[in-house]
């Protein structure tokens, strides 16, 4: 297969890692309760994922409560990391992590609430339209710049504001690949050391061939999407809440339409809530 992905096995190993890593946001989910700090969390993440193997990261476990899953006053990337903020009973979270399983790297997030809440639940709703727009500019091979804009433009109308831009370099979306196994490898701030020289690699590659790994609203990338993985998480924002998805898409260099990007899995938590809640309706 020439769409960078390495044929039918690697997709079952990438989509494998990918339902670990939300078999692992579930699981921790259903654990918090009032009190937990965002320091736990994101240590409930990592032991879970270490006790099934996992020793190699894209980037460390991250936990966001309350108004932080907003990005409420970052400035700063340190702000990203996990802080002693306590949740509360109504309040939202977002657990966010990036495994490397058997050499296959992942990058998932997961919103919640402890407890439930209408305006949380309608937000969900929400941002899963973002996930078929995007698919499907992505299909008709729009520049990633603009598939960007439309995200804002959608967000706009739906009463939000997008809260991806205050990641660095405003992503929604970053390439990942796969990594020779190794038994242990060594972080950087939080990021796994092997994978960020991948994404260097990738980002100094992309700029000879006029691409680059990271989907950004920037001039870098008015390019159609490049064949491959990308980590894909558009963020909405309302007052203090914020909440996301992050999952991998993949695209190819298929002619045919459905062939040349699809959802790598659509059995994961946000898409079994919305085909429950169709079926009820």
């Amino acid at each position: 297969m020439a769409d960078g992905t390495g044929g039918a096995a690697d997709l079952r190993g990438f989509r494998d890692a990918q339902r670990l890593a939300y078999a692992c946001a579930e699981e921790v989910a259903a654990r918090l309760e009032p009190g937990t700090t965002e320091r736990e969390a994101a240590r409930m993440q990592w032991e879970w994922l270490r006790r099934r193997g996992v020793r190699d990261w894209f980037h460390l476990p991250f936990a966001w409560f309350g108004d932080r899953t907003a990005f409420a006053g970052f400035r700063v990337p340190l702000q990203f990391f996990p802080t002693g903020r306590r949740l509360e009973p109504g309040m939202p979270f977002i657990l966010d992590l990036a495994p490397v399983h058997r050499g296959f790297t992942v990058d998932i997030g997961y919103a919640g609430c402890l407890g439930r809440d209408p305006l949380h639940e309608r937000m969900l709703d929400d941002l899963l339209e973002h996930r078929e727009l995007i698919l499907r500019e992505v299909r008709e091979r729009r520049p990633l710049r603009e598939i960007y804009e439309d995200v804002d433009r959608l967000m706009v109308r739906q009463g939000y504001t997008n809260r991806h831009r205050a990641y660095p370099f405003g992503v929604i979306a970053h390439k990942v690949g796969r990594l020779p196994e190794r038994r242990w490898s060594p972080h950087v701030l939080g990021f796994g050391a092997r994978a960020l020289r991948g994404l260097a690699s990738d980002a100094l590659r992309g700029h000879r061939e006029g691409w680059s790994p990271l989907w950004s609203p920037y001039r870098f990338s008015g390019h159609p999407p490049q064949p491959g993985l990308w980590a894909v998480e558009p963020h909405l924002g309302l007052g203090g809440r914020g909440v996301k998805f992050e999952e991998l898409l993949v695209v190819t260099d298929s002619a045919d339409p459905e062939e040349s990007a699809f959802w790598l899995d659509d059995d994961l938590p946000h898409v079994r809530r919305r085909r429950a809640e169709r079926a009820v309706a």
